[in-house]
């Protein structure tokens, strides 16, 4: 009994702090994130009052909270976006992973974490923060602008590439051999492949034999149904994250909808959950021997993801000023950073202080690359005589709002956990 009464003391006080902690950030205009994984860092083991009774539930819901991540993303999606993504913007995505997964491979191999750390922590490095990104262009009035759909297209691909990235990753990481790897990785493009194919053809009955009238079941249903497919994902060495994503991407409609506003709470609980395990699972005398590697990381990439946003700008022919606010709103990392990170940490635990203080770091340097950097671009281009690309970079075209892509619908999907409303999913 006293172990029970424990931990609902804790559990009431993290739950108590965290919205406490969420309400400060939102007054201030600041994500969440940085604010829940200093909160870990100071409960945590080497912190200042140690969690030790809540700690085993505060693992399992960090699960689930990754599972209602990837969940909720895949509803905000059809096969069809998908699909039209993929068509659309792969050169764009490929600049993305080179500029971005490299600088993260090559510190890894430098600071001698092996093939595998490598591979983590370049995905640390590549993934953008929709979420961040999200509240960012929604405070700045942004939109509508021409370099949205780019934006939102970038992001997209980077979600499609987590279901090749991450069972690959966890393949390697529970140590399996290069054949074993490779059927992981087929099993991961077969599942993602058929779900496409079923979702594209099939997509009203999947939908139709989910859906209830009554928010109870329709919870119920689509909740069960995602853990399952999570836990037989795992089992497959597939990662349960990708398993949930496909559940999402399966349903559409009006089930979509319905689906995302009953779990849109429960993603938002144990999504905070999960920053806060992963903080708590880290010792903080251990981040700042690597806050020099990880701000040099960061410098790096947030050049590096400025360069993407501007290359994938300008392929679709926005103007210079657009260019340059669409590389400095990619800048922002957070939720897939992290995910990636906790998974990697029982097997390279030294990923988790440089994941978290990274992390910490782009998250509050995000925002402000996205309102600046245009304008600094425009001083140094003016400095030099050059003017910029003055004929199409200000132009009335670049900023009257443009016809709502499916894929907007995506902003605030993810660690910005008070979420503009969804639209509609269509098939």
């Amino acid at each position: 009994m006293h172990d029970t009464t424990a931990l609902l003391v804790e559990l009431g006080a993290v739950i108590l702090g965290l919205g406490l902690v969420g309400r400060f950030a939102g007054r201030i205009g600041l994500s969440p994130i940085p604010l829940y994984l200093l909160a870990g860092l100071a409960f945590g083991h080497g912190g200042l009052i140690p969690l030790d009774a809540s700690e085993e539930f505060t693992m399992v819901g960090a699960e689930i909270g990754v599972i209602l991540l990837l969940l909720l993303l895949g509803l905000e999606y059809s096969a069809s976006e998908l699909v039209t993504s993929l068509k659309t913007q792969y050169p764009s995505g490929a600049v993305d992973f080179v500029l971005n997964a490299t600088p993260g491979a090559v510190a890894a191999l430098i600071l001698g974490w092996g093939p595998v750390g490598a591979v983590a922590l370049a995905g640390v490095t590549w993934i953008s923060s929709s979420g961040v990104i999200a509240k960012v262009m929604t405070d700045l009035g942004r939109l509508g602008n021409r370099e949205t759909p780019v934006i939102l297209g970038v992001l997209v691909m980077e979600d499609l590439a987590m279901a090749i990235y991450l069972p690959l990753l966890t393949a390697m990481l529970a140590g399996v051999s290069l054949a074993g790897g490779s059927l992981a990785l087929v099993i991961a493009l077969g599942a993602v492949g058929l779900v496409l194919y079923l979702a594209l053809r099939h997509g009203r009955l999947i939908s139709r034999a989910v859906s209830s009238d009554n928010p109870e079941m329709l919870l119920l249903v689509v909740l069960g149904l995602t853990v399952l497919v999570a836990g037989v994902a795992q089992q497959l060495q597939v990662s349960a994250a990708v398993g949930a994503f496909l559940v999402g991407i399966a349903l559409s409609g009006e089930v979509a909808e319905g689906a995302r506003k009953l779990l849109t709470p429960l993603r938002d609980l144990f999504a905070a959950v999960f920053f806060v395990f992963f903080g708590l699972s880290t010792n903080p005398a251990d981040i700042p021997p690597v806050l020099l590697p990880a701000a040099l990381l960061a410098i790096i990439t947030t050049l590096t993801k400025i360069g993407t946003g501007y290359y994938a700008a300008r392929r679709a022919g926005v103007g210079s000023r657009g260019r340059w606010r669409a590389g400095g709103t990619l800048v922002a990392r957070g939720e897939f950073s992290i995910v990636i990170a906790g998974l990697a940490v029982a097997t390279e635990p030294r990923i988790g202080p440089i994941a978290t203080a990274y992390v910490l770091i782009l998250v509050i340097v995000g925002p402000l690359t996205a309102r600046w950097t245009q304008p600094i671009a425009a001083k140094i281009e003016a400095r030099r005589g050059g003017g910029g690309d003055t004929a199409v970079g200000v132009s009335a075209a670049e900023a009257e709002p443009v016809a709502k892509s499916a894929p907007e619908r995506r902003l605030g999907s993810h660690d910005d956990l008070t979420p503009e409303p969804a639209g509609e999913k269509h098939e």
